[in-house]
């Protein structure tokens, strides 16, 4: 019996875990209910795979729960796809029970720990990515990179130049940067961030 609750009541603390952690970071309540229902349902399907005596048959299963997992949404990110992820193998660890009994709870604790961790808004706080689309057509890389370090007051360190359109004077880049310490981010001084109509975060920002 203990080898069924004890992975059972760790699947539970840990996707409490990740849901909350998901939930203070990037406030979406509907991807809160994904992650748990999908945790519970890959949780329940497992362990009653698990449960049978015909291996293949559970091969066959995880490759059906696997293949229904579809990840479209017009926000979705990078970041809300590895919590989706990491909800299902959370799932998996809990319901296929691998001995010794204390594995699960171990690998579970390893999953919410990296998750915790890598996503934590100090982790690498000043790293940015935007899509930025400029009122200019700029085809030289070295003009694009000084025109979006002055605009978004920030060291670009990669740029992937998607469109240039001459017809519309539009230029469409994916930019990878890290922000300038601005006076309004230092601690007891006040000050407007200038220098920039694009918002640190990731998005389609328009620089005119």
């Amino acid at each position: 019996m203990l080898d069924v609750l004890l992975p059972l009541a760790a699947d539970i603390v840990a996707i409490a875990c990740v849901v909350w952690f998901y939930f203070r970071r990037h406030q979406r309540r509907d991807l809160m209910l994904s992650y748990a229902a999908l945790n519970a349902g890959v949780l329940a399907v497992t362990t009653m795979l698990a449960s049978g005596s015909v291996s293949a048959g559970l091969g066959l299963g995880l490759f059906g729960i696997l293949s229904i997992i579809r990840l479209r949404s017009d926000s979705i990110t990078q970041a809300e796809i590895a919590y989706y992820f990491t909800a299902l193998a959370l799932g998996l660890v809990a319901g296929l029970r691998p001995d010794p009994v204390w594995v699960a709870p171990v690998l579970s604790l390893v999953l919410v720990t990296v998750m915790y961790g890598v996503d934590h808004p100090r982790t690498l706080a000043g790293a940015r990515r935007q899509v930025v689309t400029l009122d200019r057509a700029i085809a030289d890389e070295g003009e694009l990179r000084e025109h979006l370090e002055e605009r978004l007051n920030a060291d670009v360190r990669r740029l992937v130049i998607s469109e240039v359109n001459y017809v519309r004077d539009m230029t469409v880049v994916d930019v990878r940067f890290r922000r300038r310490e601005e006076p309004s981010d230092r601690p007891g001084v006040n000050g407007a961030v200038a220098g920039s109509t694009a918002h640190s975060h990731p998005g389609l920002a328009d620089l005119r």
